[in-house]
């Protein structure tokens, strides 16, 4: 069976996202700062359709994550940041334009039905009927491949919760929000392994499975996770 696994970034106070959000702010006040990391990267540049970018071992985790993935489980919130009935959505059609960067299958985590919808390489499929459903649906499109969440917090936390995750990869960023959305309010993590990525990040791979809270920082020193 393909591994389920949780990649997304995370500040140093231990939010994944700031506080307030809004369509002009969906990752909150300050929450882009998260993704400085790996926005500036040919990888993630090639991806998203774009020229340019910086080679660092940092690209290397960006290409084995794509290599990695056959499926995407992703919240509402996260495609498009809107809530209530499609209609009234004035994101309705994501973030991603006519060409999204994902090109396997992505299941988006509703309570509002819509029929499925192909861009480009990637077609989303809406689930309304819950959280296993949709990685039920998710495991037989990876096939022998894994399937990644990749958020947001909301999404993030019912898998943990569930204890459906296998694996998390936490790239901790350099900055603290003070506020906003934490990963571990519902979870109690177990650490595996830390290690550090090319420009003094901390990239670790934590097992969902165990009654044993800890999580690292750079010195991967076991620790609580924030709750």
């Amino acid at each position: 069976m393909s591994t389920t696994w949780l990649e997304i970034s995370m500040s140093l106070d231990g939010y994944v996202a700031g506080p307030n959000a809004t369509l002009d702010e969906p990752l909150g006040e300050g929450g882009e700062r998260l993704h400085d990391w790996i926005i500036g990267l040919d990888a993630w540049r090639e991806a998203h359709g774009l020229e340019g970018g910086d080679r660092t071992q940092d690209s290397e985790l960006v290409e084995e994550s794509r290599a990695r993935t056959g499926a995407v489980i992703m919240g509402r919130k996260m495609f498009s940041g809107g809530a209530g009935p499609w209609a009234d959505d004035p994101n309705a059609g994501g973030w991603w334009g006519d060409d999204p960067p994902f090109g396997v299958p992505v299941y988006v985590l509703t309570s509002n039905a819509r029929e499925p919808e192909t861009m480009s390489t990637t077609t989303f499929t809406f689930v309304t009927d819950g959280i296993e459903s949709a990685l039920a649906q998710a495991r037989e499109s990876a096939g022998d491949k894994d399937v990644l969440v990749a958020g947001g917090a909301q999404a993030a936390q019912q898998y943990l919760a569930a204890g459906h995750v296998d694996e998390i990869d936490l790239h901790v960023a350099p900055v603290l929000l003070g506020g906003g959305r934490r990963l571990a309010s519902h979870a109690q993590l177990r650490h595996a392994r830390c290690e550090s990525s090319y420009s003094n990040r901390a990239q670790k791979a934590l097992s969902a499975a165990g009654p044993i809270p800890g999580t690292c920082l750079s010195k991967c020193s076991p620790a609580t996770v924030p709750k």
